[in-house]
C-alpha cells in the first residue's frame, strides 16, 4: 500500500488551503457583515437614545428586522451565520441566539431555545408542569417574554453598576443596553403559527427589550409576506440585505485558488468539470466544492508516488535529488516523460533512461519549466478573458472558470467558439478595445515573470497608435469640414459623390482604425497559441495535476440504490463475513433480519401480504429460493414477529415499500417493479 511522503503530507497543503479559503470568504462576506453591523448599530442607538425613530417604533410596536437573502446554497449558510454571530458578539452585543426550525416546533420550544442560548444555560425539563422552564444556576426561570425582559434588565443593571465612574465613549456606549439579536437561520422552514406568535408577543415588549430579528432566507423576501399576514408583518421594520451569489462566490474561489501559483497542486479538466457540474446541477454549495477539492489533494498524494515533487520551487531541488532509484523509474514510466524521451537524440535518450543523476537534473529543469508555464498560462488566460467576457452571447463563457476549462480540454484556438470570439473581437469599438488593452497591460505588468516585457511594450505601442489615430482623425475631420463648405451643391457634384461612395463600397478599403484593430486581435491570437497550450501536453504534468475523474466521481456522485441493493442482497461483502455467503441466489439464515426480509420482498409482486410474508411456505408453483429462511422465522413466536416488524419498518424507512390503501395488511413495493 502506498504511504504519504514524510516530507510533504497532504494535510500541509490542506491546512494552507483552509487558511487561504478562510481569508477569501472573510473578504467576500465583509461588505455584507459591515452592512448588518451598521444596521444593528442604528437600531441599537435608536433604543439607547430614545430618539424619535425609536419612539415611533414603540408607538407602532415595530421590531427592527434584517431580511438576509443568502441563496439556495443552504449548506453554506452555517458558515455565514457563524461569522455573523462572531462579529456581533465582538462589536455589538453578547446576546445573540441562533434558532433553527427543527428545534422550534412550537412557541414553547422556541422560547426555551432562545432563553437557553441567551442565558448560556442548558435546557432541563424535569416534569410536565415545568416543561416551559429553564434551569439557570439554582433558579428555575419560566420561559416567557416577561421573564426574558426581567432577566435582561437585571443583567444590564449589573453591567452598569460594575463601572459607574467610567465615562463611556461612542464605541463602548453600545454595551450600556446592547440589543438582543435573534437569528432565524432557516426562516422558510419555521411553522407559520410559531413565527406569528413570537412576533406578536415580542412586539408587545419592544419598549422594554431592544430586540432585533434577522431572517435567513434562501428563496425570496416575498416569503415573509407569504408566511405572515399583514397584521403581523406590519409589526416588523424590515430592511433587505443581499449576500454575494453562490456563482460569483465560486468564480472568486476558482480565481484565487486554482488560477494562482500559491498552490502547486492543480486540477485536470475532467476533474474540475466534475466538481463544477456537482455545484451547478446538485447543491450550489461552495463548501462542498472546497471539500471536493480537498478530497482531490488527498487522493492525489495517496495514489501518485511522485507527489513528493508537487511542491514550491524553493523545495524542488532538495526533493528531486533525494529521489530513490525506484522513484526515478516511476518518472521514466510517466506517459508524458516517455513522449519527451522519444523526441530527444539517441545519446540523451540513453542517459535519461539509464543515468539517475542525469534524469534528476532534467527533471528539475522540466518541473521549473512547468512552473513557468503555469505563471504564463494564468496571465494570458486573464488577458483572453478580458477580451471574451464582454462579447455578445459569450462564446467562450462569461466566467473565467469556463474559459479555463475550455483551454484545459483542448487547443482552444481550434474550436468554433474561439473563431466566433475572434470575429466578434474584430468588431469592437475603439473605447472598449483601448480599455481592454489597458487591462491586459496591468495584468501582464503584475505577473512575476519577465517574459512579458516585450509583450507589454507591444501593447503600449498599440495604445499609443490609437491615441495618434484619434488625433489625426480630429485633424482630418476639421480639414474635411472646410472642404465641405467649399463644395458646390449642384447636380454634378452630388452625382460624383454618389459614385465615389459606390466605388469605396466595392473596393472595401479598411480604415486605419480597422487595420489597427485587426492587428491587435491577431497579436492576442498569437499569444493564445503560444501560452494557452493544454496542460496535458506538458512533460511531467502528472506530478502536479490530478486527472482521476472516475475516482472522484465515484466518491462524490453516490449511487445509493446500487449500494443498498448490494449491501442487503450480499451482506457478506460489507460485513466481511464469509459465513453469510450463500450460493444459488439464496441467503444465509445467519444474515441480519433486514437482509432476509429484503431478499423475500424481491420475490414478491407489487403488493405484499404481511401475513404471507411472515409465514411464507414452499409452494409448488413458486420460485422462492429462501425456504430455509421461512423455517427460521417460524421457529420464533413473539420475538419473531417483533424482529419481522422492525425489519419491515426499516425497509419502509429506506424507501423500498410503503403502506397500501388498496388492501388491508398489505404493503406496496416502490422499486424494481414486479417479479
Amino acid at each position: 500500500m502506498l504511504v504519504f511522503s514524510p516530507s510533504l503530507k497532504p494535510v500541509v497543503q490542506i491546512n494552507s488551503l483552509c487558511v487561504c479559503l478562510q481569508q477569501i470568504q472573510e473578504d467576500l462576506n465583509k461588505q455584507l457583515l459591515d452592512n448588518l453591523v451598521s444596521f444593528l448599530s442604528r437600531s441599537h442607538s435608536d433604543f439607547q437614545e430614545k430618539t424619535t425613530k425609536w419612539t415611533c417604533r414603540m408607538k407602532f410596536r415595530e421590531i427592527p428586522t434584517a431580511a438576509l437573502i443568502l441563496g439556495v446554497n443552504v449548506t453554506d449558510h452555517d458558515l455565514t451565520f457563524r461569522g455573523l454571530s462572531d462579529v456581533l458578539q465582538d462589536s455589538i452585543t453578547p446576546y445573540v441566539a441562533l434558532l433553527e426550525a427543527k428545534d422550534c416546533p412550537g412557541i414553547k420550544n422556541l422560547m426555551q431555545k432562545l432563553m437557553g442560548q441567551l442565558m448560556n444555560c442548558d435546557i432541563e425539563v424535569d416534569s410536565l408542569e415545568d416543561e416551559d422552564c429553564v434551569q439557570v444556576s439554582q433558579n428555575r426561570i419560566r420561559c416567557s417574554m416577561p421573564s426574558l425582559v426581567s432577566w435582561y434588565e437585571n443583567v444590564t443593571k449589573k453591567t452598569d453598576s460594575e463601572t459607574p465612574s467610567k465615562k463611556r465613549n461612542s464605541s463602548s456606549r453600545h454595551w450600556q443596553s446592547p440589543p438582543v439579536v435573534v437569528i432565524f437561520k432557516d426562516m422558510e422552514s419555521f411553522t407559520t403559527k410559531v413565527l406569528q406568535d413570537f412576533i406578536v408577543i415580542s412586539s408587545q415588549h419592544i419598549h422594554e427589550l431592544p430586540l432585533v430579528l434577522i431572517f435567513g432566507i434562501a428563496t425570496s423576501p416575498m416569503i415573509i409576506h407569504r408566511l405572515l399576514p399583514h397584521s403581523v408583518s406590519s409589526l416588523l421594520c424590515i430592511e433587505l440585505f443581499q449576500s454575494l451569489s453562490c456563482k460569483e462566490h465560486l468564480s472568486t474561489i476558482v480565481d484565487k485558488l486554482l488560477l494562482t501559483s500559491q498552490f502547486p497542486f492543480k486540477l485536470g479538466e475532467k476533474v474540475l468539470q466534475v466538481l463544477i457540474n456537482i455545484f451547478l446541477y446538485h447543491d450550489f454549495s461552495v463548501q462542498n466544492f472546497i471539500k471536493g477539492f480537498q478530497l482531490c489533494i488527498v487522493e492525489h498524494f495517496y495514489s501518485q508516488p511522485l507527489s513528493v515533487l508537487c511542491c514550491h520551487l524553493v523545495d524542488l531541488k532538495k526533493r528531486v535529488y533525494s529521489l530513490s532509484h525506484d522513484q526515478c523509474e516511476n518518472i521514466r514510466r510517466l506517459p508524458s516523460f516517455r513522449r519527451y524521451v522519444e523526441k530527444q537524440e539517441s545519446g540523451k535518450q540513453i542517459a535519461l533512461l539509464t543515468n539517475d543523476n542525469f534524469l534528476k537534473e532534467e527533471t528539475e529543469k522540466l518541473l521549473e519549466d512547468l512552473h513557468v508555464y503555469h505563471e504564463n498560462y494564468v496571465s494570458i488566460l486573464r488577458c483572453l478573458h478580458v477580451f471574451t467576457s464582454s462579447l455578445p452571447k459569450y462564446p467562450l463563457g462569461k466566467q473565467i472558470r469556463e474559459l479555463h476549462c475550455a483551454c484545459l480540454e483542448n487547443q482552444v484556438w481550434e474550436t468554433e467558439e474561439y473563431e466566433s470570439s475572434l470575429q466578434l473581437a474584430r468588431m469592437l469599438n475603439k473605447t472598449d478595445l483601448v480599455s481592454m488593452l489597458q487591462q491586459c497591460v496591468e495584468i501582464l505588468m503584475s505577473s512575476s515573470g519577465k517574459e512579458f516585457d516585450k509583450t507589454v511594450e507591444k501593447l503600449k505601442e498599440f495604445l499609443t497608435q490609437f491615441q495618434n489615430l484619434e488625433a489625426s482623425q480630429e485633424r482630418d475631420v476639421s480639414v474635411s469640414s472646410q472642404k465641405e463648405l467649399q463644395k458646390k451643391t449642384d447636380l454634378y457634384h452630388l452625382q460624383k459623390t454618389l459614385l465615389e461612395l459606390k466605388e469605396s463600397r466595392r473596393s472595401k478599403k479598411l480604415t486605419k482604425f480597422e487595420m489597427l484593430r485587426f492587428e491587435v486581435v491577431d497579436y492576442i491570437d498569437t499569444l493564445v497559441r503560444k501560452y494557452l497550450v493544454p496542460a496535458d501536453t506538458r512533460t511531467l504534468h502528472e506530478i502536479v495535476y490530478f486527472n482521476a475523474a472516475t475516482v472522484l466521481r465515484g466518491h462524490l456522485n453516490a449511487a445509493p440504490r446500487t449500494a443498498l441493493h448490494t449491501a442487503l442482497n450480499n451482506p457478506h461483502w460489507y460485513l466481511k463475513n464469509q459465513a453469510l455467503k450463500c450460493d444459488g441466489g439464496g441467503i444465509s439464515n445467519k444474515a441480519p433480519d433486514i437482509c432476509i426480509v429484503y431478499k423475500l420482498h424481491l420475490e414478491c409482486g407489487r403488493l405484499i401480504n404481511l401475513v404471507d410474508w411472515l409465514e411464507v411456505c414452499d409452494d409448488a408453483n413458486s420460485t422462492f429460493t429462501c425456504f430455509q429462511v421461512c423455517s427460521w422465522f417460524l421457529s420464533f413466536t413473539d420475538v419473531s414477529s417483533a424482529r419481522f416488524i422492525r425489519a419491515v419498518s426499516e425497509l419502509e424507512l429506506l424507501g423500498f415499500i410503503k403502506p397500501s390503501k388498496q388492501k388491508t395488511d398489505h404493503v406496496a413495493r416502490l422499486t424494481w417493479g414486479g417479479c
